[in-house]
């Protein structure tokens, strides 16, 4: 099935790791599963998890501010704690938590009610489930039981397939269950690193999730059945091929830490997103609440921060496509989806001029994206079918973004470049 158009002109989600874990502020469920804290000490949070202030319209209202059209929760973690009434034996925050109920359904519904598409995160792995044991460790990490197979590989012949295809029918119960109640437009799936796709049963997962939602997106992590690549915390040197979303979190940190101040400034996201988008990907900007379900105002200041920015250059982020390749203009760009406008984007405050190699097409007319201030322009140079180098005279001070400015270059025609060795 070809892929869903709306999530490429997106641009901009936000995930949410929120989960039993914000209660200590410990990362997520790597704490216990890496002997950083007992297992008993983890499963401790469950009665401190309250979602007391947890408010899923504010949410969706400060996700908009932000710029974003999606958002990812995450329905269920590595732990195992589903965040919704699970009709499926296992741990819930509606049964096991103090919070006492279904936090995934007025998730959705606040989203849509605000124009955004919604996005699930489910696990393939679950380090609590009885009939689940691991493969990546060939012996448990320090402070884990040694009798405790969830944290070892088991040996040739020692597992039980009877194990294994019952945990498979819990996983698909509870995935089926997600899409039937909540309709995702995505789901963002992961642990998968620890089998192989044939002992994940991808494809017959995949099946029963596409015949209750058949527009569904499926992230990587259900490896071949996936539709687009999800590198992390760095925008890649190389652009995967096809559709792809960048994972980056605020801080440093995916769940609520308090310690971890380390917060990315607006400007630095600005750069990430800019970055992304023209490199033809969307950008997930991870928050992780406080176990009530508040946002921390740090967070929440960085993404209204990158919100004013997003809502001024709107035309050059949103329904575009990669720009430039590199070594045409020092900064990323875009391209309008008619291919007659392109967007540079200029971190640095220009100096007396930005100049373009390398283009082929005429330009009409250049202006700055959200002041309109119109600037002069004129090529120099150039030879036969050697084109020669644009110049673009440097908006006032006054038309210069805090962040980042764009420049709108109105071409006569579709975009065409020149990437020759030029004449010798």
């Amino acid at each position: 099935m070809p892929m869903q158009p709306w999530f490429s002109d997106a641009k901009l989600g936000i995930f949410v790791h929120y989960g039993i874990y914000a209660v200590d502020g410990v990362p997520e469920s790597w704490a216990f599963y890496d002997g950083r804290v007992s297992r008993e000490q983890y499963m401790g949070q469950l009665a401190g998890f309250t979602a007391s202030r947890y408010e899923p319209d504010a949410w969706a209202r400060l996700f908009a501010r932000a710029g974003a059209r999606y958002a990812v929760l995450t329905a269920r973690h590595h732990d195992g704690v589903a965040l919704w009434d699970s009709g499926q034996p296992g741990l819930s925050a509606a049964r096991d938590t103090p919070a006492g109920r279904d936090l995934v359904g007025g998730y959705a519904d606040a989203l849509r009610a605000h124009g955004l598409r919604v996005g699930l995160y489910y696990s393939h792995s679950d380090w609590s489930h009885p009939d689940y044991a691991t493969v990546r460790h060939p012996s448990p990490p320090a402070g884990i039981p040694v009798n405790d197979n969830r944290f070892s590989a088991p040996g040739p012949g020692a597992e039980d397939p009877a194990a294994w295809r019952r945990y498979l029918a819990y996983r698909d119960a509870q995935v089926v269950e997600l899409a039937t109640r909540y309709r995702p437009d995505l789901l963002w799936f992961d642990g998968e690193w620890e089998r192989s796709a044939e002992q994940w049963g991808i494809d017959a997962l995949a099946e029963q999730v596409l015949a209750v939602t058949p527009q569904v997106v499926l992230n990587a992590r259900m490896l071949h059945r996936g539709d687009y690549a999800t590198p992390e915390q760095g925008v890649p040197m190389r652009a995967p091929d096809g559709p792809w979303e960048l994972c980056l979190t605020v801080n440093d940190s995916w769940g609520f830490q308090p310690r971890d101040h380390r917060h990315k400034s607006v400007g630095q996201l600005v750069r990430h997103l800019a970055e992304t988008v023209g490199a033809g990907g969307n950008l997930l900007l991870d928050v992780g609440p406080r176990e009530d379900g508040t946002i921390t105002p740090e967070q929440t200041a960085r993404l209204e921060g990158l919100g004013a920015w997003t809502a001024r250059h709107a035309e050059a982020v949103y329904g575009t496509v990669a720009g430039m390749p590199p070594g045409h203009h020092y900064g990323p760009s875009t391209l309008s989806a008619d291919r007659r406008t392109l967007y540079l984007t200029c971190f640095d405050p220009p100096r007396e001029t930005v100049s373009v190699r390398g283009l082929r097409s005429a330009v009409r007319r250049v202006t700055v994206v959200g002041t309109g201030a119109e600037l002069a322009h004129h090529v120099t140079g150039g030879l036969h079918d050697v084109p020669g180098v644009l110049w673009i005279d440097a908006p006032a001070p006054a038309d210069v973004d805090p962040h980042a400015t764009v420049l709108a270059l109105e071409l006569q025609g579709e975009l065409e470049l020149y990437r020759g060795a030029g004449r010798e």
